[in-house]
């Protein structure tokens, strides 16, 4: 260990070569940086190796140690000022985990000593904390990024193709009767045969992961007896959660990470990271002291002008991260840039993206952190799916992202939901929810494909539960059932919760096959909860981010078989015709020759829809006409694409009603496809004339070969 050398500035981080590893860290404002090397992850009493670095290029701190294998457990301690209203918090008794750290060994044992300050004193945070930390933290890890990848390449599935499926690592496989108990919960069971399988069978081209960069187990939740069950409170933008890992955690995690990756290619889908750059673990003025906060505060967050003891705090977590310095900018890209180069991910969804956006205390969509994704060649060519929100001053920013950018719709969720639930007054806007938005995004160069469509998500009911439960039940959350948002609404079912009721479940199930089948045939790419294919339950919890537990996870043995055929059978009718995963707009205009819209709107009685029938309070029933001739759009050899020709019938009406079929769709041949008043109706023949049933709060779907 004698022969330490200076490296160099860049790469950050710990690099392996073969021969010894190099340090880097950025610590503008320290006066000192000590590198830590550990033999095991549980430290206890045994010394640690301290090396003082002397190397400094500009603010990075560095040194080459020959010899160093992979395995290697290290971390730092970083000295300077101690002055919190100035935003200084370094405290050297305290060790420190490296930003860019490729792997962790463990997780967190919460101890007083974890913070900056003395836990209980009452100078708060300006009382400075002489505890050492290491014993409770645990360390980063060096790695050997080398892995035989084969032949794999990214999928590249188009938008316009993809069918996204969020899922949660431990969630999803956990109680999965076909994977072996020992690597459940884990990456080794994403990748392993039988889930990969599943996937493919049921349609999805893409599966987004909830959170898995290796992240902070709240104390509070802890000493509850709960857990941060969704991981949203990341504290290793390079480091796969070691909690994932089947494999004796000692960087092993990475290789695991990288198989399941590679299985899943193999398979043609696709992998997307749900990524948290928004803000970390550290808390606020009160919290932790792990990371960044110790390395160098005032250098990666968003501390307030008044008084930068305090936090700017867009994310609702007591931290945000400044996006609008150029060293929390390239932290953010070299972070993108690793998963998609080294792990091969095919794709992001950015939470609370619009924090990311805030130049000043205003969101901007011109920011650097744009300009800056817009221009690199790697980032910009994969996909980019914003949330588009957060809780600041005009943090809600639905339509207003950038060109190559996808988006969480939530209003498509909000409308969708009202207008079956019978909400007054829907007709227009479902129109435009339907037809991918174009309210929102097609007057900024953008494609329908930039809607991002859901019913459900993480956060919320489930789709068995929103149509069973009119409250949130959390009382498992132990906060007295006041967390989550309470904006269900009663569906109509003459019931709360679940019931032994036929007529009640019958509704409840139709309901369901209405909100899917919606899902699927608008324009746009739909995202589908795990679980909700098959009516996973939640029992009524709609804030399960502290629930790891048969709460959260899926329960594959109680999966309804027949909404599961009914999904699959969606899904293929959206991957087999073309007219429901358009590339372009609706234009509303006459296909030349063929005398008929690329789309039109009907009443029930046949006669096309006017201004004022859109807008008309209790209209919920409509049918709508989609030309299969008129897709305006050409495959990969350049000939024109056509499909069949649609008629969809929805009533949210509580009463039955009888459709006519328009004059000049009356003399094609159609057949019922979909109906979802019964799950088994398909292929049946409608006779020329014929008026068509259609049951209350339920969609039919004709089809017209061409």
């Amino acid at each position: 260990m004698s022969n330490i050398y200076p490296g160099k500035p860049y790469p950050l981080g710990a690099t392996y070569d073969g021969n010894g590893v190099n340090f880097a860290v950025f610590a503008d404002n320290a006066t000192g940086v000590e590198l830590c090397l550990f033999q095991t992850s549980d430290n206890g009493n045994e010394p640690e190796k301290r090396i003082k670095l002397t190397e400094r290029t500009h603010q990075v701190w560095h040194c080459y140690i020959p010899g160093i294998e992979h395995g290697q457990l290290y971390g730092y301690r970083v000295d300077g000022p101690y002055d919190p209203e100035n935003g200084h918090r370094f405290n050297p008794n305290k060790l420190l985990l490296d930003p860019y750290a490729k792997a962790i060994s463990g997780t967190i044992n919460w101890h007083d000593s974890l913070f900056g300050y003395e836990v209980g004193n009452p100078d708060e945070d300006f009382s400075f904390s002489q505890a050492d930390s290491a014993p409770f933290m645990p360390k980063a890890v060096v790695v050997n990024n080398s892995f035989d990848w084969e032949d794999d390449q990214p999928p590249r599935i188009p938008y316009h193709q993809s069918v996204i499926y969020e899922a949660h690592v431990k969630g999803l496989t956990q109680l999965h009767p076909e994977i072996p108990e020992d690597i459940r919960g884990t990456y080794a069971a994403i990748g392993h045969p039988a889930c990969v399988k599943y996937l493919k069978d049921l349609g999805i081209t893409a599966i987004e992961l909830m959170p898995i960069h290796q992240f902070v187990n709240d104390r509070h939740l802890v000493e509850k007896g709960l857990s941060n069950y969704w991981g949203y409170n990341t504290i290793g933008f390079f480091a796969p959660d070691v909690r994932y890992a089947g494999t004796v955690p000692c960087g092993e995690q990475v290789q695991e990470f990288k198989q399941m990756v590679k299985n899943l290619h193999k398979a043609g889908i696709e992998v997307i990271l749900d990524v948290v750059y928004n803000h970390t673990g550290e808390g606020n003025h009160m919290g932790p002291t792990l990371s960044l906060k110790g390395i160098d505060n005032a250098s990666y967050y968003r501390l307030t002008d008044e008084n930068k003891r305090f936090y700017n705090d867009y994310t609702g977590t007591g931290n945000t991260l400044n996006a609008m310095l150029p060293n929390v900018l390239r932290y953010i890209m070299d972070s993108l840039r690793y998963w998609i180069t080294e792990m091969h991910v095919d794709g992001f969804r950015f939470d609370l993206a619009a924090t990311l956006a805030r130049e000043l205390h205003d969101v901007n969509r011109l920011s650097g952190f744009f300009d800056i994704i817009y221009q690199d060649p790697i980032i910009s060519q994969v996909k980019l799916i914003a949330e588009p929100w957060d809780i600041g001053e005009g943090g809600y920013q639905v339509g207003n992202f950038p060109p190559g950018w996808g988006e969480g719709n939530g209003k498509f969720r909000d409308c969708i939901r009202d207008y079956w639930v019978g909400a007054d007054s829907m007709l227009g806007e479902f129109g435009q929810r339907f037809t991918g938005s174009p309210d929102l995004y097609q007057d900024n160069n953008r494609r329908p494909t930039a809607s991002i469509n859901f019913i459900t998500a993480h956060d919320g009911f489930t789709l068995n539960d929103l149509v069973t439960y009119n409250e949130k039940h959390n009382e498992a959350n132990g906060e007295d059932n006041n967390d989550g948002e309470n904006h269900n609404r009663s569906w109509n079912c003459g019931a709360e919760g679940p019931t032994d009721d036929p007529e009640v479940n019958q509704i409840r199930d139709r309901q369901k096959r209405n909100l899917l089948t919606t899902l699927f045939l608008s324009q746009g790419v739909p995202m589908l909860v795990a679980g909700d294919e098959f009516g996973r339950t939640q029992q009524g919890n709609n804030n399960a981010y502290c629930q790891d537990n048969e709460i959260s996870w899926v329960n594959w043995e109680a999966a309804d078989q027949n909404l599961l055929n009914f999904t699959k059978r969606l899904i293929n009718i959206k991957k087999d015709h073309p007219v429901f995963r358009r590339r372009r707009w609706f234009q509303g205009q006459p296909i030349k020759g063929k005398g008929l819209e690329d789309i039109a709107w009907f009443l029930p009685e046949g006669m096309e829809m006017e201004d004022e029938n859109w807008n008309h309070d209790f209209a919920r029933s409509l049918g709508v006409f989609l030309n299969g001739m008129g897709i305006h759009s050409v495959d990969n050899e350049g000939n024109a694409i056509k499909d069949d020709n649609f008629y969809i019938m929805f009533n949210a009406h509580y009463e039955p009603l009888e459709y006519k079929l328009p004059e000049k769709l009356a003399q094609k041949n159609w057949h019922v496809v979909l109906d979802t008043s019964d799950d088994s109706v398909q292929d049946k023949q409608i006779n020329s004339g014929e008026s068509i049933h259609v049951p209350a709060r339920s969609i039919v779907i004709l089809c017209s070969p061409l």
